[in-house]
C-alpha cells in the first residue's frame, strides 16, 4: 500500500477509495479496529485528507469571486448559477469528508468544525455579493418613477439566492440539526438583516409610484391654480386614467413577483406589508385634505384604485384581518362620502363612474365587482346614514359660504367652476 501510494501524482485523490475500504473493513472488527494497521492507515491518509480540504476551500472561494463577477442573475434551480454551484459544492465535500468515517474522533470532531465554520464563511460571501448587487440594481434608473415600472427579474433572482440561503445555511452549519459551534446562528442574523433590507428596497421603489401618483392627482386640489384651471377645462379623463394606470402598474409586479420568486410564504409576506403601505399613504393623503373636497378627477381615481387594491390583494391570499383594518375603513368611509357628494353635486359624472364600474375594464360584465363593496367596515344602513349626514353637511356649508359672500361671491363660484 505504501508503495502503491508513494507511486501517485501529487494533489490526486484517487486513493481514496481505498482508504474507505480498509477503514470500513477495519472499524466494525473488536480485533483489528485500532490496531497497528489501522493506525497506520489514519496517519498515512491525514494528511492526504487535509490536503484536499485545504484545496477545495481555495477552489470554492475562486468559483465565488469569479462567478459572481460574472453573473447575470438569471434565475437557475432555487437561486443563480452561481449559488447553485456554491451550495453543490460545499454540500457534496461535506458528504464525502462524512462518508470517509474517519476512525479518530479528535480529528474528526476538527474536521467537522472546520467544514462547517467554511461553509458558514461561503454563504455569507454570497449574501454579502448578492445584497450589494441588488442594491446596485436598485438604484438604477432611480429617476424613473412611472406606472410602466415593472421589477426586473434579476432582482427576484438574487431575493431567491436570499431565501435559498437561508434553506441551505441550516444543513450546512449544523450537525444533525443542532448549532452546535454557532456558525448558525450567526449567519442566520446576517441573512434576516439582507431580506429586510431588500424587502424595504423593492417596497419603497414600488411606493414611489403610488407617492408620484397621488402627486399628480394633488393638482386637482380645492384652491390650488392648476386645479381652477382644469376644472375650468373640464379635464377629468386623467383622473381614471390615472387610477386604472396605478391598478395595470400593482398588477403587473404582482404577477412578476409570484412568477419570479420561488418562496410563496415570502411572497404573501411581502403582500401583505405592500398592502398596508399603500393604505396608510392613501390613508394619510386624504387626511391632508379633511377640510376640502376632493375634485371628482380625484374622487374617480382613487375610489377606483382602492377597490382594486382590495379586491386584487385579496386573491392573492392576504387575510381579511390584513385587508379590512382600521386605516383601509379611514379611506373607504371618506370615498364612500365623496362620491356621495360628487353623486349629489355632479349626477352625470356619477351616472358615468357607475356605468364604468359595472362594464369593468375590458368593458364586459365584472360579477366579482359587486363583491368588493367601497365599505367594508359598515354596514349599508349606516353607510347611507353617513353619506347623506355628510353630502347635507357639504352642500350647506358651500352655501353658507356663498350667501355669506354675497350675490358677487354666489356669481364668480359660477362663472368660474368653483365647486367642483
Amino acid at each position: 500500500m505504501d508503495r502503491v501510494l508513494s507511486e501517485q501524482p501529487p494533489d490526486t485523490w484517487d486513493s481514496f477509495p481505498l482508504f474507505q475500504i480498509l477503514n470500513d473493513y477495519l472499524r466494525v472488527d473488536d480485533n483489528l479496529r485500532n490496531g497497528r494497521f489501522h493506525q497506520h492507515l489514519r496517519d498515512t491518509f491525514a494528511p492526504l485528507v487535509v490536503r484536499y480540504v485545504d484545496l477545495m476551500e481555495s477552489s470554492i472561494a475562486q468559483s465565488i469571486h469569479k462567478g459572481f463577477e460574472k453573473e447575470r442573475w438569471e434565475s437557475k434551480g432555487n437561486g443563480c448559477a452561481t449559488s447553485e454551484d456554491l451550495f453543490w459544492k460545499l454540500d457534496a465535500l461535506q458528504s464525502f469528508i462524512r462518508d470517509l468515517h474517519w476512525p479518530d474522533v479528535e480529528f474528526r470532531q476538527h474536521l467537522e468544525q472546520r467544514l462547517k465554520m467554511m461553509a458558514a464563511e461561503m454563504v455569507e460571501q454570497c449574501i454579502q455579493r448578492t445584497d450589494a448587487s441588488f442594491q446596485t440594481w436598485l438604484k438604477k434608473n432611480v429617476a424613473f418613477i412611472s406606472t410602466d415600472y415593472i421589477i426586473p427579474s434579476e432582482m427576484c433572482a438574487m431575493v431567491n439566492v436570499i431565501l435559498d440561503a437561508k434553506n441551505q445555511s441550516f444543513k450546512l452549519t449544523t450537525i444533525d440539526g443542532i448549532d452546535m459551534y454557532k456558525f448558525h446562528a450567526k449567519i442566520d442574523d446576517q441573512i434576516d438583516k439582507a431580506n429586510v433590507a431588500m424587502t424595504q428596497g423593492l417596497s419603497g421603489k414600488l411606493m414611489s409610484v403610488l407617492d408620484s401618483t397621488l402627486s399628480k392627482l394633488a393638482r386637482y386640489d380645492e384652491g390650488s391654480l392648476i386645479g381652477s384651471i382644469l376644472s375650468f377645462t373640464n379635464v377629468s379623463s386623467s383622473g381614471k386614467d390615472l387610477g386604472q394606470g396605478y391598478v395595470n402598474f400593482f398588477r403587473n409586479n404582482m404577477d412578476q413577483i409570484r412568477g419570479k420568486i420561488g418562496d410563496d410564504l415570502w411572497t404573501l409576506n411581502f403582500f401583505e406589508q405592500w398592502y398596508t403601505l399603500q393604505i396608510n399613504m392613501l390613508c394619510n393623503w386624504l387626511s391632508e385634505r379633511l377640510d376640502h373636497s376632493l375634485h371628482y378627477a380625484q374622487v374617480m381615481s382613487l375610489s377606483h384604485i382602492t377597490k382594486k387594491i382590495y379586491s386584487d390583494f385579496e386573491l392573492q391570499g392576504v387575510l381579511e384581518d390584513k385587508l379590512n383594518s382600521k386605516a383601509y375603513q379611514t379611506v373607504s368611509q371618506r370615498m364612500a362620502t365623496e362620491e356621495a357628494t360628487c353623486a349629489l353635486t355632479m349626477p352625470d359624472v356619477g351616472d358615468c363612474e357607475d356605468t364604468d364600474e359595472a362594464k369593468g375594464e375590458t368593458g364586459e360584465e365584472e360579477d366579482n365587482e359587486e363583491s368588493v363593496p367601497v365599505n367594508r367596515g359598515l354596514p349599508k344602513p349606516k353607510i347611507a346614514a353617513a353619506q347623506a349626514a355628510a353630502v347635507t353637511n357639504v352642500v350647506a356649508g358651500r352655501v353658507g359660504n356663498l350667501l355669506g359672500k354675497g350675490i358677487g361671491g354666489l356669481s364668480s363660484k359660477l362663472g368660474g367652476g368653483g365647486w367642483f
